[in-house]
């Protein structure tokens, strides 16, 4: 009996090391899975690929940034005629009041008159001459009345349509204001997520990449004007001379998204401040600046002309001789001188 007791006791005792050995088992499967997700995870990305990405995230952001622009733009010119419209309402309502006092005093003065048959007027009238006076100037009266219920007329009508065009102006506004909003989120996500990209850089990989591929010359120039006054090829005419010139003395200048001077600058901003002051009005976007002027090749361009990059227009610098141009590239570099051939090239126009 005791022998039969004692058995139990011995299953028990070999049972531990089985546990044991299973456990260290399912340990160690689930240290080698540790493993294997450590050894599978993705690398850190290379300097390389960081400002590769910086600069698409940047590109993405001057996209966003032109669309802002256009709806800037025409949000400002829907509030400028909704403006407009409302002075001209209130105008109108203006000479509307004075319709309806004229078409007043008019009616008092036929109320006071009595509202008898002419014919009976003149039988009961005491003095037929005095009554025919009087009824010339009823008559005249009456025409009076007519005109100025036509004058009234037309002043209700002519507020109705201003205030409908109003409402027109004011849904557009809206409806502006909402998409540069939209504009406005992307921008700033899009630059964002490129800072703290730039973030794991070095200090030397971050200026290296600010500097970008003309940063030689951009140094010369800044330091010698003689450049700008002298370019291999000279401007079609003084007006592009003179905006090459304002593009040379802004050199260094920050890149401030939506910014078009006199300090910093965005891409079409930049060109935009270049023309005017030389006289000559561009429209505030990529997209329409390209239309601005006359379409030149690639072979034919001379300084002042506008070059334009990527399939979506995007980008714009002014064109200073030489296989080389002056542009705002993007928030973490300033105005500088770069090749042309540093972007994919869209497209040139002369607009002087």
């Amino acid at each position: 009996m005791a022998a039969h007791r004692r058995r139990p006791r011995q299953r028990a005792a070999g049972g531990g090391p089985a546990r044991a050995a299973a456990t260290l088992t399912l340990a160690g499967a689930a240290g080698a899975t540790c493993l294997s997700g450590t050894g599978n995870a993705a690398p850190e990305p290379t300097p390389a690929q960081v400002e590769a990405k910086v600069d698409r995230l940047y590109r993405e952001a001057e996209e966003a940034t032109e669309k802002y622009n256009g709806a800037k733009e025409q949000a400002d010119a829907a509030r400028e005629r909704l403006d407009d419209l409302r002075d001209e309402v209130a105008r109108t309502e203006d000479r509307l009041n004075t319709a309806r006092a004229t078409l007043g005093s008019v009616a008092a003065a036929q109320y006071r008159s009595g509202g008898l048959d002419p014919a009976l007027q003149l039988a009961l009238s005491s003095d037929p001459d005095r009554y025919l006076d009087g009824a010339a100037l009823m008559e005249r009266a009456g025409s009076r009345q007519q005109a100025a219920l036509g004058e009234v007329r037309r002043e209700l009508r002519q507020v109705e349509r201003l205030r409908g065009a109003a409402r027109v102006e004011l849904s557009t506004l809206t409806s502006r204001r909402s998409e540069r909003e939209r504009h406005r989120a992307t921008v700033t996500g899009k630059l964002e997520e490129a800072r703290r990209l730039l973030s794991r850089l070095t200090a030397g990989e971050r200026a290296r990449h600010a500097a970008g591929p003309g940063s030689q010359h951009a140094a010369r120039a800044a330091s010698d004007g003689r450049e700008a006054l002298a370019p291999a090829t000279p401007a079609p005419g003084p007006r592009s001379a003179a905006a090459v010139a304002y593009a040379y003395q802004k050199l260094g200048s920050p890149y401030v998204w939506g910014a078009t001077g006199p300090h910093s600058f965005d891409c079409s901003g930049l060109i935009q401040a270049a023309y005017r002051s030389a006289g000559v009005s561009l429209p505030r976007t990529t997209y329409a600046q390209i239309g601005a002027g006359r379409p030149v090749s690639r072979a034919e361009l001379r300084p002042g002309d506008l070059v334009f990059f990527y399939s979506g227009i995007s980008h714009v610098g002014i064109y200073v001789g030489d296989g080389r141009m002056i542009h705002a590239p993007n928030p973490s570099s300033q105005v500088r001188l770069d090749p042309v051939d540093a972007m994919p090239f869209a497209g040139a126009t002369r607009v002087a």
